[in-house]
């Protein structure tokens, strides 16, 4: 067994920054970090747009920001959350910029502010389109100034470790002492004993396999929590990303951010049209819900599998500056921006739910806190608006170091068992690839952007059988990473699944047929 005073499960933006404020704040104190793969393997490091914040009050305001991000919401943001995130933002993202982060600016040296979907003003801080990787990578540099920060890389959290309040207890709600980590290289499974416990897991796209997150996002935090009994909430709000780069197969997609539209970009359907002024007057920079859905009623119409986003029209120069990265896998790919459309297919790209937190970032579980997008703080409400997502991580990281300097949490004394498993043989074969390509086909064809109540029943009814040969694997087979991601991406499209089942009303991301006449655009999508 292991002891450490703060245990965080994750290394994208949401986890570094905690950990850099409490490794600071607490030098005598140990903060453990555990990654499943290299500490820079993350959600944040694919974030290209930017983070969205008031820099110019010139042209935007707080109150136009949280007007935008509560439109966006469609009426299920808790505008507390809303304004607290977007008031304390500036602050949290110049302790970034403190910390070596570098934003662009223009030749007079002001921030070089975007526009994306769903914004009023220009307000996205950005680098290049590389932004999450700027940002990943001026974390870890400070990280690595710390030496009571341990990085436990390669490591992989498979259940938190709880008990359930005794009879007769003071204590009304479960608590968490830790978690069981698999060490990737040795096998062996480790015991983390922590006075508190953070998740910061990141997302869940690779449920749905046709994705723009990486390979990480299996939906671990979301999992673990359910399974220690946190509350769990709005899960059917899976967010899809209008414009992922079409390329003919499933997996993980290259994101074309949207930025891309804020800058000028058009959307055009396989005949020529500029459609989206058939769905929303706000056109390409509708919020992402609506557009995603447009261009999925386009492909369903046309029967051809992607639309375009066409940049011929624009300045060719200043977008290869602006978007580089973009640029560059474009030309990879035999696409030459200035001449050609680039097709694009909507993909899985975020959870507008997850852990229930207070605004301090704590659970339902005693010392369980959780930030970043396993969280669901009440900032998105039904979808997200672009680039609120890395804001959301910086400020709820900050709260819970706040909340840890203003309350000592005492080291439990309660003596932790080992991990109880029998040791059986590793599982061989391709059983475990076609379960899980099974899992990400039903995903994508009865849990996707556009639903029904037939599709999602019958949902659960073969996700009834991919649990049980899952539970049967776990059970029998020794324990490695890939079958562990498994059995967590089964509970995660379980979560939403029964919550899609739960909602009786269109909002946001979540859209079902049956009830489509509670949610129409112009073209009643």
């Amino acid at each position: 067994m292991t002891e450490t005073q703060y245990l965080i499960i994750g290394s994208g933006v949401a986890g570094l920054s905690l950990a850099i404020k409490l490794a600071g704040e607490f030098p005598e104190r140990t903060v453990t970090i555990v990654t499943k793969s290299h500490v820079s393997e993350s959600n944040t490091k694919y974030a290209q747009g930017g983070v969205a914040a008031v820099f110019n009050a010139e042209v935007d305001s707080f109150k136009e920001h949280i007007h935008d991000t509560l439109v966006a919401g469609d009426g299920l943001c808790d505008t507390a959350v809303v304004a607290r995130v977007i008031e304390e933002g500036p602050k949290r993202l110049r302790e970034l910029m403190d910390w070596g982060v570098r934003f662009d600016t223009d030749p007079q040296g002001n921030f070089a502010l975007g526009k994306e979907g769903g914004h009023s003003a220009s307000r996205v801080l950005h680098h290049k389109d590389t932004t999450g990787s700027e940002i990943e990578r001026a974390l870890l540099d400070r990280v690595r100034r710390f030496e009571n920060i341990r990085i436990l890389a390669h490591h992989f959290a498979i259940d938190l470790i709880t008990h359930a309040p005794l009879p007769g207890s003071q204590r009304d709600t479960t608590q968490c002492y830790g978690a069981y980590v698999l060490d990737e290289k040795t096998g062996e499974i480790i015991t983390v004993k922590a006075n508190s416990v953070t998740l910061a897991t990141g997302g869940v796209g690779k449920v749905y396999g046709h994705t723009t997150n990486p390979a990480v996002a299996t939906g671990d935090g979301i999992a673990m929590a359910y399974r220690a009994k946190a509350c769990i909430r709005d899960m059917e709000f899976i967010q899809f990303h209008p414009t992922a780069l079409y390329e003919g197969h499933d997996g993980a997609s290259f994101l074309i951010s949207e930025a891309v539209r804020g800058f000028g970009a058009y959307l055009r359907n396989s005949k020529g049209e500029r459609f989206m002024r058939y769905y929303d007057d706000r056109e390409e920079l509708a919020s992402r819900d609506i557009v995603a859905r447009a261009i999925d009623s386009e492909i369903k119409a046309s029967k051809v599998p992607y639309v375009y986003l066409d940049c011929t029209h624009l300045d060719i120069e200043a977008f290869r500056h602006e978007f580089p990265n973009i640029y560059k896998a474009c030309g990879h790919k035999q696409i030459a921006i200035w001449k050609d459309w680039i097709p694009v297919v909507p993909a899985a790209h975020y959870v507008c739910g997850g852990i229930v937190v207070d605004r301090w970032g704590r659970t339902s579980v005693r010392n369980l806190f959780a930030c970043g997008e396993n969280s669901r703080t009440g900032l998105h409400g039904a979808n997200r608006l672009a680039s609120n997502s890395l804001l959301e991580a910086v400020v709820y990281a900050h709260r819970i170091y706040s909340y840890h300097c203003k309350h000592t949490i005492e080291p439990s004394t309660v003596a932790l068992p080992g991990f109880q498993m029998e040791k059986g043989p590793l599982l061989k074969g391709k059983l475990l690839q076609k379960t899980t390509e099974k899992l990400q086909q039903l995903m994508r064809t009865q849990v996707g952007i556009v639903r029904s109540t037939s599709q999602l029943e019958k949902a659960k009814e073969d996700l009834a059988q991919i649990h049980e040969i899952t539970e049967t694997l776990y059970r029998d087979h020794s324990l490695h990473t890939a079958l562990c991601e498994l059995r967590n991406m089964v509970t995660v499209a379980h979560l939403i699944i029964t919550h899609s089942l739960e909602r009786t009303v269109n909002k946001g991301g979540y859209f079902n047929i049956d009830y489509s006449e509670s949610n129409k655009t112009k073209k009643h999508v």
